[in-house]
């Protein structure tokens, strides 16, 4: 580490230039191998069947998707401009995001704070974390904009390695200040229950409520993650049949109880471990269950009330894979800045090509990297209303839930006037 800071910054800068744009290599190759229909666009394969030889210069980033310009009989036309602008701006991305949470400390808290003494190590870490959670979020959002899909295969394990990075590095986390006795201020990451200290009962070994609550998080993940679809047609009774059989046959079943099973276990030796470890891990599993419930409640509300499927399942694991990154207050804000960019996003499909589905991911993901960016001055007034509410926040966010209702009605109905063709889906992933 001192090896490293000890370089200039124009020098870290440039290094995290070039390792951000082979991350946007990865995530051209990811986004085309993980996609529903396949395609084996990439400069760093061999060269499809009718097309011409690859030349070294193919290979390289960025420029070498003009010498692929030849391939666009395959491919299509413009098929090379939207990968050559993803490897650049996941470059520049990357830099601008050391210069921001690094050299300009931008995380740290608005507030006169003790820098602990291991703040270099403490930003690097969060930054790393940071820096992959974008790289997986770039993936999701990019299949989702071709295929209106989010597949498991990007959210799965980077909800596993949320939670690792919670339970091994604590201070990953999000970052808040807390006024400790004597009035001094200090650096804390964001748990479950900030901008309160935990109490003696969310604690490691012997209190069992902790444990309870990161079980029951950890398998509502886990449900969730089974292939089950509701046929709403059949009715209630029926509709519950055919689940439990079509999850009984489902070949991914075994496995998720298998996963569950070692989680439960890799959970309670960190309750066990107790201290921050516990703590950070058991704020991550909040964070999770928290975001993916929010998304969750608003595809069943949304669903029912517009009389098809409203938002893909996938954009629940995504959420629940951001919220162990962010805690579940961090999933507030980025709630609702999705929305607002959702319904931004959907306005030009719908005026110029009347498309009335779009892909939500990359609403999700831009609020996400919003929050990040800008989460010392988010919690300047989330902290306070947080702590003002206090347990009334649960019933506010219900009572906002519900009234999302008479909305999504008057949505359906204006749908239904101005496309009187557009059919509904009736079978669900609930």
């Amino acid at each position: 580490m001192n090896l490293w800071l000890a370089l200039a910054l124009e020098y870290r800068l440039a290094a995290m230039l070039v390792l951000g744009v082979l991350l946007g290599c990865l995530a051209n190759l990811a986004a085309y191998r993980l996609a529903w229909n396949p395609r084996f666009i990439s400069p760093w394969g061999p060269a499809p069947a009718g097309a011409p030889p690859r030349h070294p210069a193919d290979r390289l980033p960025i420029l070498g998707w003009l010498g692929l310009r030849r391939e666009a009989a395959l491919h299509g036309p413009g098929f090379w401009i939207r990968p050559m602008i993803v490897e650049l701006l996941a470059g520049l991305g990357l830099m601008l995001l050391y210069w921001w949470e690094v050299a300009q400390q931008g995380l740290k808290p608005h507030a006169p704070v003790a820098i602990p003494a291991l703040w270099p190590l403490d930003v690097h870490v969060q930054l790393a974390v940071h820096a992959i959670l974008f790289w997986l979020m770039l993936v999701a959002s990019l299949v989702d904009l071709d295929e209106q899909n989010i597949p498991d295969a990007i959210t799965v394990p980077g909800t596993l390695l949320g939670l690792l990075a919670a339970a091994a590095y604590p201070f990953s986390l999000l970052r808040v200040f807390w006024f400790e006795p004597g009035g001094v201020v200090s650096i804390k990451f964001l748990c479950l229950t900030s901008p309160h200290f935990p109490p003696t009962w969310l604690e490691g070994f012997p209190a069992g409520w902790g444990l309870a609550i990161g079980w029951g998080c950890w398998w509502l993940w886990c449900v969730g993650l089974l292939h089950r679809t509701w046929y709403r047609r059949h009715g209630w009774r029926r509709a519950l049949e055919l689940m439990v059989a079509r999850v009984l046959r489902a070949p991914s079943t075994r496995p998720l109880l298998l996963m569950g099973l070692v989680g439960s276990a890799a959970i309670a030796l960190v309750w066990f471990r107790g201290g921050t470890a516990w703590m950070g891990l058991l704020s991550a599993l909040v964070g999770m269950a928290g975001g993916g419930t929010l998304m969750w409640l608003v595809r069943i509300i949304g669903g029912g009330t517009l009389g098809r499927e409203a938002m893909g399942f996938g954009d629940v694991t995504l959420l629940a894979m951001i919220g162990t990154v962010i805690g579940w207050q961090g999933c507030l804000v980025v709630f609702f800045l999705a929305a607002i960019l959702g319904l931004l996003a959907g306005l030009a499909p719908l005026v110029l090509r009347r498309e009335t589905v779009i892909a939500y991911g990359p609403s999700l993901c831009l609020a996400t990297v919003v929050t990040i960016v800008g989460w010392p001055t988010f919690w300047d007034w989330l902290g306070p209303l947080v702590e003002a509410l206090g347990l009334l926040l649960p019933a506010l966010i219900a009572l906002m839930l519900v009234a999302m209702t008479p909305l999504l009605w008057l949505i359906r109905v204006v749908r239904c006037l101005l496309f009187p063709s557009t059919g509904s889906r009736r079978a669900d992933r609930l």
